[in-house]
């Protein structure tokens, strides 16, 4: 046989084992071996969604830590990593998944991932996409859409608060307050509680969701989440302090606690914009650029 071949094989042969065996977790990887995973499911004829549904898992049972991402060691401020597999809080796991589902590499995750986390993949604290329903998914439009309404059907309420920066960064301590984006009252749409059951046939795995704060004037999303499955069963997969680690929970379970939960308004939803969650789709960071330009223009 083939020297080549057979090394071809070999490598193929581990990464099958690393893909397929649930014993294999992202926290107890190196980032070559992350890396040829990635090149692997990106050669599959996968859509976005379908990577996230399987990436998602590989990070099932990584413990949880609110300081886990930052914006480097380099950093005036929250000097922590800028990607951190061993692990990972609500915003951190959603991100990861979402930047490891568009690319074929790591370098390219890695750079997607700036893109993902801060506004034009600029790092730094005042750039950070730092809330959920004003920052994050309006940042990130060229990627996500907001399906709240479309999920959510007659059922859907909106929720109008003063998202502010300035008060935010001043609150840790930063007195330069240049480049900052100025106070926004934002409205959104939400899904109350009480109805989130009768709208799980409207859901699809790799959705994102944002649990919504009943009793905030300044804020809207608590917590962060990925709808993924396994053996035809819907799941909730969510990385929490609730349990300090990454986990699964079955969507009618998950869905009566959140209902008995005062604290909550209901839920948002987000996903992959439909154009982009082709077959074999991979998105390069020197690509993005020109998929936000697009966006504007459609809007």
């Amino acid at each position: 046989m083939n020297k080549i071949f057979l090394n071809i094989l070999i490598l193929c042969l581990i990464v099958f084992s690393m893909c397929s065996s649930s014993d294999h977790r992202f926290y107890s990887m190196t980032n070559k071996q992350i890396d040829s995973i990635l090149i692997h499911i990106s050669k599959k004829k996968m859509t976005i969604t379908e990577r996230m549904n399987d990436y998602s898992e590989f990070f099932l049972g990584t413990p949880y830590s609110f300081t886990c991402v930052g914006d480097g060691p380099y950093a005036l401020l929250e000097t922590y990593p800028l990607v951190n597999f061993k692990e990972t809080n609500c915003m951190a796991f959603c991100e990861h998944i979402l930047a490891l589902a568009i690319s074929d590499s790591w370098d390219n995750f890695f750079n997607n991932l700036q893109h993902i986390r801060y506004k034009d993949g600029l790092i730094g604290m005042r750039t950070r996409n730092h809330y959920t329903m004003g920052d994050w998914l309006p940042e990130n439009a060229w990627l996500l859409q907001d399906i709240t309404r479309k999920v959510g059907g007659p059922y859907t309420q909106h929720l109008t608060r003063v998202i502010s920066h300035l008060t935010f960064f001043k609150d840790k301590g930063i007195e330069d307050l240049r480049y900052v984006k100025a106070d926004r009252e934002i409205t959104i749409d939400y899904i109350p509680s009480a109805y989130i059951k009768q709208v799980k046939t409207n859901l699809q795995v790799g959705d994102i969701g944002a649990l919504i704060f009943a009793n905030k004037s300044d804020i809207f999303s608590a917590h962060m989440w990925i709808v993924a499955e396994e053996n035809g069963e819907l799941l909730i997969r969510e990385s929490s302090s609730s349990q300090n680690s990454t986990f699964d929970t079955a969507f009618d379970v998950w869905a009566e606690k959140i209902q008995q939960a005062k604290r909550y308004a209901g839920i948002a939803l987000m996903r992959v914009q439909d154009e982009l969650n082709q077959p074999g789709r991979v998105i390069v960071p020197w690509e993005i650029p020109k998929l936000k330009e697009k966006n504007k223009k459609q809007r």
